[in-house]
């Protein structure tokens, strides 16, 4: 199976945050950003597996981290981008941003690792492309992505021994 750059899978979007968005506070709800960037992050992942799989699924949220809410009417930036590939799954980097559309200001709000596996017509986890990482960002995010799912295979082994 031939490899993928990181590039071929990428994506950044914005949607802008309506009252319909709002808190009981007036920020944009939590569970809105997060739905936001379980939906690109899924792009990434289907992106990437092309028809090398039938379907991708969430299988991991891990480090979320809110830094700053996101206010009704604020344009909610969205950079996702593959980081880590194993054999059936893939980790993606989700980097959420928000623009005062009137004033320009923008800002870093939120950060997010979620894993996702590639599975087939039934639901079988199905093997996918290999990650290119090819500049210094992409070699560093790559790294770090594969301690992050190491790490995760390692808790996993020491919960099922209890």
């Amino acid at each position: 199976m031939k490899g993928k750059k990181v590039k071929e899978s990428k994506e950044d979007t914005g949607i802008q945050a309506i009252p319909l968005n709002a808190n009981a506070s007036g920020n944009v709800h939590g569970g809105d950003i997060l739905k936001w960037i379980d939906s690109v992050a899924g792009v990434v992942a289907q992106r990437h597996c092309g028809e090398y799989a039938h379907q991708v699924a969430t299988a991991v949220i891990d480090s979320v981290q809110f830094l700053s809410p996101a206010h009704i009417g604020d344009l909610i930036i969205l950079k996702a981008s593959l980081n880590y590939t194993g054999r059936t799954s893939m980790e993606i980097g989700v980097r959420v941003e928000i623009e005062n559309l009137r004033t320009g200001e923008k800002k870093h709000t939120s950060s997010a690792y979620l894993t996702f596996v590639a599975m087939d017509k039934n639901g079988r986890p199905v093997p996918i492309p290999p990650i290119i990482p090819i500049t210094k960002t992409e070699k560093r995010r790559y790294e770090e992505g594969k301690k992050r799912s190491d790490d995760r295979k390692a808790n996993r082994k020491i919960k099922t021994k209890k």
